[in-house]
């Protein structure tokens, strides 16, 4: 008997396994994981910045949990000597019509109590000299990490502390009782006081399988990067962020230098017809039929009907993807990028259309969902961890 199991070895579930140890060393943890390893999904295909909270709307969980797990992950990393690097970033308006949201921008990160200041052209070029921009917002608490290499530590941690993690266990069925949930896999039946899902890409479907209908469903959407060559490293310091579209959900391509020294540039967001879909040629049946059979998905579609083309004319044309990303960096030529890794983000999307926006969490009889986890979830991964434990498992 495990006081808790949780499903998902990403860097959330990793996360809240930590947190509860560390609130009672002698907590009884199981990990569950579908994959070969940890952190094998999002956690491990995302962009590796650490975020400041500049983004969310103040009050949120996103907000706050983004500027404490800010905190944390450097703390993480400072404690255990892991890579990190507190570079900083700048958004750049590169026309007029870009200032009023850029504006905005900053009042929101007042908001959220970061450190954030205004550029202007001359000092965005003394940090970044091939950016084009007419002013700028300098975020010091952005930064990269390797979340790979977090993950594999805090799973280190978990185990020195005689939790258990298993791999290749993909969850097949979750029974509540009154004193306590049994989960079983293909080979296994465990038991436990409470289940935590943490499940990403597939925490919906864990969710129903608990009993829950969790009134959303996640859509898959695939990040798609290209590099720079590494004879032109020198066009980006460190990173390089657009001002974002406000009628989409998604950041836009942006110029990112990574733990290894590599520059990646973008992503492309476009609708992934697997959801463990890195590649276009990744269909799955079952994945493709539950996004396009649901309402809520032709909702929203509709409503970025525009922006949605646009993205996917850029994922099948390189010229069209070298075009937007020269508003910000006017030198960069075709020649200069090529295809890169791809990631997929688990988005939560409601029956109306309605793309939720912060971290979603249900409480069950015995069980704990995190619905909704997108960007800042790595980020807030620690943070998110302590939350759990301190506000729902009180």
């Amino acid at each position: 008997m495990y006081d808790y199991i949780i499903v998902g070895a990403g860097i959330v579930g990793l996360g809240v396994a930590n947190a509860l140890q560390e609130r009672s060393p002698q907590t009884r943890v199981l990990v569950l994981e579908k994959a070969s390893g940890p952190a094998m999904h999002q956690s491990g295909h995302n962009s590796n910045v650490v975020h400041s909270g500049i983004y969310y709307k103040p009050g949120s969980l996103k907000a706050r949990l983004a500027k404490k797990g800010n905190d944390t992950l450097y703390a993480f990393c400072r404690q255990h000597e892991l890579y990190y690097d507190r570079c900083g970033k700048v958004i750049v308006a590169t026309r007029e019509s870009e200032l009023a949201q850029l504006e905005n921008l900053y009042q929101r990160g007042m908001e959220n109590g970061l450190d954030v200041s205004r550029l202007t052209p001359e000092q965005l070029k003394a940090r970044e000299p091939y950016v084009n921009g007419i002013s700028a917002l300098l975020v010091p608490a952005a930064g990269i990490v390797n979340y790979r290499q977090i993950a594999q530590t805090l799973a280190q941690l978990i185990r020195q502390r005689q939790g258990n993690i298993l791999y290749h266990q993909p969850v097949t069925q979750i029974r509540e009782k009154s004193d306590r949930v049994e989960v079983a896999t293909a080979s296994e039946t465990f038991q436990g006081k409470w289940l935590i899902n943490c499940a990403g890409l597939f925490c919906d479907r864990i969710a129903r399988l608990a009993g829950y209908n969790v009134d959303m469903k996640i859509i898959p959407f695939r990040g798609e990067y290209y590099v720079l060559n590494a004879d032109k490293n020198y066009l980006v310091n460190h990173l390089i962020y657009p001002v974002p579209n406000p009628d989409f959900p998604f950041l836009g391509v942006h110029f990112t230098r990574m733990y290894d020294g590599k520059r990646d540039v973008g992503p492309n967001a476009v609708l992934a017809f697997k959801r463990e879909g890195y590649k276009k040629s990744d269909v799955s049946l079952r994945d493709s039929l539950e996004t396009l059979t649901y309402p809520g998905f032709w909702k929203i579609a509709g409503n970025y009907l525009g922006e949605g083309w646009a993205e996917m004319r850029r994922s099948w044309s390189k010229k069209r993807f070298v075009e937007n990303a020269r508003q910000l960096l006017p030198a960069l030529q075709a020649d200069d990028i090529r295809p890169g890794p791809a990631g997929v983000r688990a988005q939560a999307l409601t029956l109306d259309g309605r793309l939720v926006d912060d971290f979603h969490i249900i409480k069950g009889a015995r069980s704990l969902h995190v619905c909704n986890a997108p960007s800042p979830a790595a980020t807030a991964s620690i943070a998110i961890g302590h939350e759990i434990v301190t506000s729902f498992l009180r």
